[in-house]
Order: structure tokens, then sequence, then C-alpha cells
């Protein structure tokens, strides 16, 4: 009986003792991120048959030390890290991005109205050299904040793919550490071995938790407790002892575009960057649509801001009466137009192409790919993945009716081939102002329209269109010695006659000698090009309105005549007229609301991103404190487990002393 009074007394203490180590063990990781409490499992030996039908108890043994784990609140966990990750990476992108637009976005904002300002003070004062410099150099200052906010946008595109190399890079280095765990733990799980490596299992988990934040990730375990790590929408990131590497790869055409690729011995997978999810996945779309968005509603400003003030100066004459140049780098030039269009690498045709824009009141801030499908070029709208098949204008021009062609500048197309088409691409980037004289200003007007005194109706005659300034004055004074045009009502419609001021209008009206003639129906206009076909049009002008006279066949008169003088700054009001002028998104926007409206959406976008992330941060914290629950050390637990075991311990060491005191006295009395 002392015999086995001693080994039950043994069997406690070892008991005993590995529960204090336990105990022990939980008590030092009480800070150790992604530990889990241990538990020493304590069953009672199996009982002595005495003979007499009882059985005598033989001790107690230890028969595993286990994790408190739930595999349910920690996949919850991890599901909550994974959206925290990606909330937080798109809040803080957001913010940067919301800092950069606001403060360039007032710069520009600021640029344009001093620019307008100082076109407003040259139509009052056209003469006045002074202001015509202060123009100038407040048209340099508007591009150079266009230059810079680009610059920006570049810098955070870079700094975008940074980090997500080294998101990647991380995750290769998690890769290759979940496959070494489970090597170990193969090892550990061999046939002469009992129990888990709870610790090596803690690290485990901890690196997927890690992993959580980059990327959305689910596993699966196999009997031997070897783990399978995918990550994304199912692309496997680590396959029991075999280690996948993440690499990054420059986009095609477009080499900033980094695409993701999964890298093992047998070759390469590309990943979708779309559902990688986590921090990485909100990098991802942070670049390529919050980024790429604003950096072509930018492009399109700075593309419209060029085109509509190049128009206008061309409308006009400068102080050597020739007509305005450019003010700003021409929309059309040949290197923005080839920029615009770049080839796929895998293109085996020689085409050649580039982006005519049309009307930049039409142009979106959409990216397209056209394909050659073998018969047509099919157009696809990135953005909604709409499709069109564009029909060629002969020679070489496929206009898209949204502003712009897709020209074929040389070579031929094989099926297949594809084209990135970014119809606003390098705006911003490429403005510079190319007008440096300040004489050059077009402040004048070339040709003006006079009404008669005697006419009494609401009819009236605008230039609508001016081509060519220097031969629309050369038609009115050196082709001709000014204009005449009358319009008088017969019958049903109204007829017009346009003279040389020098001849005088056949009465009754009749079309002999006159320029040019025609008739317009009540509630129409005519629209009338000078010098009339076949010659060149340098011109247009409207008649409109109900230009009835006084009495049958009485007509309205108006002239049309020289305008041109310095200190004529009708052109220099015209231009600055389209300050407030509906020109973008359709003519629906002016400047100044498209570029309040790019910032306002970003600033928008920050907020709604910083409510999410604060959000995900609650989400995650109740998460994390539910598992905690299960699975996290308890000081005050712990201790008081401390002094359970301890008084088990001498408890045990008592047994074993009074085995020892029967056995001692047995050996005596013999």
């Amino acid at each position: 009986m002392s015999v086995n009074l001693y080994q039950t007394g043994v069997s406690g203490l070892l008991a005993a003792q590995q529960q204090l180590a336990t105990t022990g063990h939980n008590i030092a990781n009480v800070n150790t991120e992604g530990y889990n409490r241990q538990r020493a499992e304590q069953n009672a030996a199996i009982g002595i048959y005495t003979g007499n039908g009882n059985f005598i108890g033989s001790g107690t043994y230890v028969q595993d030390v286990t994790r408190i784990y739930n595999q349910f609140s920690y996949k919850e966990q991890l599901h909550s890290k994974t959206n925290l990750g990606y909330s937080d990476t798109i809040h803080n992108s957001l913010n940067q991005l919301n800092e950069i637009t606001s403060f360039s976005g007032g710069a520009i904002g600021n640029s344009i109205e001093k620019f307008y300002q100082a076109m407003n003070s040259i139509a009052d004062n056209p003469s006045d050299s002074g202001l015509r410099s202060i123009a100038l150099s407040q048209a340099e200052i508007l591009s150079s904040d266009f230059r810079s906010l680009n610059e920006n946008i570049d810098q955070m595109e870079k700094s975008a793919n940074g980090e997500i190399q080294l998101m990647a890079d991380k995750i290769t280095k998690i890769s290759f550490e979940l496959a070494k765990i489970n090597d170990q733990i193969l090892q550990n799980d061999a046939a002469s071995l009992t129990g888990q490596p709870n610790d090596l299992l803690d690290r485990r988990d901890q690196l997927i938790t890690e992993l959580s934040e980059y990327t959305s990730v689910n596993t699966v375990t196999d009997a031997n407790g070897v783990m399978t790590v995918m990550i994304g929408s199912g692309s496997t990131l680590v396959a029991g002892i075999t280690p996948l590497s993440l690499s990054i790869e420059a986009g095609d055409p477009d080499p900033m575009q980094t695409s993701l690729q999964l890298s093992s011995a047998n070759g390469q997978v590309e990943i979708n960057k779309n559902t990688i999810g986590g921090a990485l996945g909100a990098k991802f779309e942070f670049r390529d649509e919050h980024l790429s968005k604003i950096r072509n509603e930018v492009n399109r400003l700075a593309m419209a801001i060029s085109q509509t003030l190049n128009k206008s100066q061309s409308e006009g004459l400068d102080l050597n009466q020739q007509q305005g140049l450019n003010v700003f780098t021409d929309i059309n030039s040949a290197g923005l137009m080839q920029s615009r269009v770049s080839n796929f690498s895998d293109n085996t045709g020689t085409v050649s192409a580039s982006v005519n824009i049309t009307d930049v009141s039409l142009v979106p801030t959409d990216e397209f790919q056209v394909e050659w499908d073998g018969a047509n070029y099919v157009m696809t709208n990135m953005t909604d993945n709409s499709t069109q098949t564009l029909v060629l204008t002969p020679p070489n021009t496929y206009d898209t009716g949204m502003g712009f062609s897709f020209v074929i500048d040389s070579g031929a197309p094989a099926a297949g081939d594809k084209f990135l088409v970014r119809p606003t691409e390098n705006s911003a980037a490429l403005m510079q102002v190319t007008l440096k004289d300040a004489d050059g200003i077009a402040a004048s007007t070339p040709v003006e329209v006079k009404a008669s005194e005697d006419n009494v109706s609401s009819g009236a005659l605008n230039i609508i269109a001016m081509n060519d300034p220097v031969a629309a004055r050369n038609f009115v004074n050196v082709t001709n010695s000014g204009l005449t045009v009358d319009v008088y009502q017969n019958g049903a419609n109204y007829d017009y006659r346009i003279y040389d001021a020098g001849v005088t209008p056949p009465n009754p009206p009749s079309t002999a000698g006159a320029i040019t003639s025609g008739s317009f129906a009540p509630g129409a206009t005519a629209v009338i090009d000078l010098p009339p076909a076949p010659a060149t049009m340098a011109f247009q002008i409207e008649i409109s309105g109900d230009p009835v006279g006084q009495g049958a066949l009485a007509p309205e008169v108006f002239e049309i005549k020289d305008a041109f003088g310095i200190g004529n700054g009708n052109n220099a009001g015209l231009m600055a007229l389209t300050q407030e002028k509906g020109i973008l998104n359709n003519g629906k926007e002016t400047f100044s609301q498209s570029l309040g409206i790019s910032t306002a959406r970003v600033g928008s976008d920050a907020k709604s991103a910083e409510l999410v992330a604060d959000t995900a941060d609650a989400l995650f914290t109740q998460a994390y404190n539910r598992n905690q629950e299960t699975s996290g050390v308890n000081l005050d637990e712990e201790a008081a487990n401390m002094l359970k075991f301890q008084q088990a311990y001498q408890a045990s060491s008592r047994i074993i002393s009074v085995a020892n005191e029967i056995f001692d006295t047995l050996l005596a009395a013999v």
C-alpha cells in the first residue's frame, strides 16, 4: 500500500509541476502578441484492482497541454483585420490626396481668377503693355500650377507602387516563414510524438494575422496539422511546406500600372488585384481608381482651358494686326496626340495611332481599350465595359462621338492588336505658355456688325465664328469696301442679300450684284459663310429673330465693317467671358465649377473613408476582445491557479513523505 501511495504522490507532484509550468508559461507570455493561453489537461490514472471487487486509485497524469483556442472567433478576428487594413490604408491615402488637391486646387482656382482679371483689364485698356505682361505672367503661373499638381499626382503614384512592392515583399517573407513552421509542425507530428506544438501553432496564427492585414486570407489544415494558405480569391500562397513568392510586374502598356504575380519554381500566375483585399487591395484601388480619376479630371481641365483660350485668341487680332497665336500648348500637337495612345507589347501589327481632340466639352475622364478584331476597331470603356464599333472616316480617322477621334498615323493592324487610349493624357504635364510677346495678345476683334438706326424689328445679325480674322478683315476691307446685309419679308419667308457697301441693292428687291443671298423661314435662322463657297470661309454670321421692316418689302439693314484698333478690346472681353461659360461635361460646368467638383469629390471620399475606417476599427476591436475572452491570459485567474497548483504540489510532496515514513516503519518492524 505504501508503494502505491508513493506512486500516487509522485504522480500528483509531477502533475502539479506541469500545471505550475503551464501557468508560469501563461504569465510569462501575457504581453506576447498572438499568444493563446494554455491549459494542462489532467486526468486520473487507471485504478488498481484489489481482488475484492474494489479499485484503488493510482494517481493522476497530464494527458496534454492544449491551447484555449476558438477557431470561429479567430476567423472573425482575421476577417475584421483584413477590413481594417483595407479601410485604414484607403483612408490614409485619400487623406493625403485630399490635402494635395485642396492646396493645389486652391492655387489653380486662384490662378484662373487672376488670369481672367488681367484679361478683363486688357478689355478695358487694350493698349496698356503692362496689363498685357501681367496677363502672360498669370498664364505662366496657371500652367505652372497645373504641372505642379500633376507632379504631385505622379509622386503619389510612385509612392503607391513603392508601398505595393514593400507589401508584396512582406507577404513573401511571411510565406516562407509559414512554410518553415509547417515543416516543423510536420516533424513534431511524427508517430513517436504526442500532443500539439502549441507555441508553433501560436506563431503560425500570428503570421496569418499579420498576413490578413495585407490581404484576405483563407486556410485549410490537413490531418497532420500542416496548413495551406490562400490569399485573395483563392490563390495559393503556401502549399504545405512549399512557399510561393509574390512579385510585382510592370504594367502593359503602362509600366506604372504594375500587377501582382505569384511565382514558384514552375512559373508565374497573375493574381486579380481587384479581389486581393486588405491594405494591398486598398493601394491598388487608390492608384487605379481614385488617383487615376483625379489625374484625368485635372488633365481634362487643363485641356479645356488651353483649347478655350487658344480658340478665343485665334479669333482676334494682336497689336501687329495678325491673328492671335496660341497662348498655351496646342492640345492637338503631335506629341500630345501620340501620347494619348499606348500599344500593348504583344501586338504583332505595325500600327502607330494617335488621338485628336475634336470637342473638349464632350471629352470624358474615362480610359478606353481599342482592339482590332480582324475587321473593325472595337472600343471598350474601361469604366463601365460598354463597347462600340468605330466607323472609319476616310482616310484614317475613327470618330468616337465623345469629343475625340482615333487616328491611324501609319502601319497595318493584326487581329488581336490592342491599344490603350487616354484622351486627356499629359494635358497638365505638358501645359506650357507658348506666347512670349505681350503684344501678341489678340485683344481686338477684326470686324464688327452695326445695325441701321432705321431698323425697327427684333431681328439681329451676329458674328458666330471667326476662323481667320486676317482674312475676314481683308474680305471686308480689301476685297470689298465694307458689307451691307439687308433682310426683308418675302411671302412666308425672309430673304437676305449681302452686297459690297459701295453697291446700292436693287429696289424692288433682286439678287443682282449680290455677293451671296438666301432665305429662311420665320422662327429659324440663317447661318452664312463669308466669303461664300467655294472660297475658304473666314468667318460666319447668323441672322436670327423676325427682321420685319416697316411696310411691304422694307428691309432691315446691317453693316459689317473693319473693327481693328489698338483701343479695341472686344476680343479680350470675349475671352474673359469664357470664365463663366459652361465648357466641360457637355457644356454644364465652368472651369471653376469643374475644379470645385473634383476637389469636393476627393474631400467627400476622404471623409467617407474616415467613417468606414472608424467602423472597421470598432469591429476589429470587438472581434479581438471576443477572441481574447477565450484565448487571452487573465493574470488574476493565473495567479489563483498558481496558488492552487502550488498547494497541490505541497500536498503531493506530503503524500510522498508519508509513504516514505510508512515504508521506513515497515523496514524497522522487519
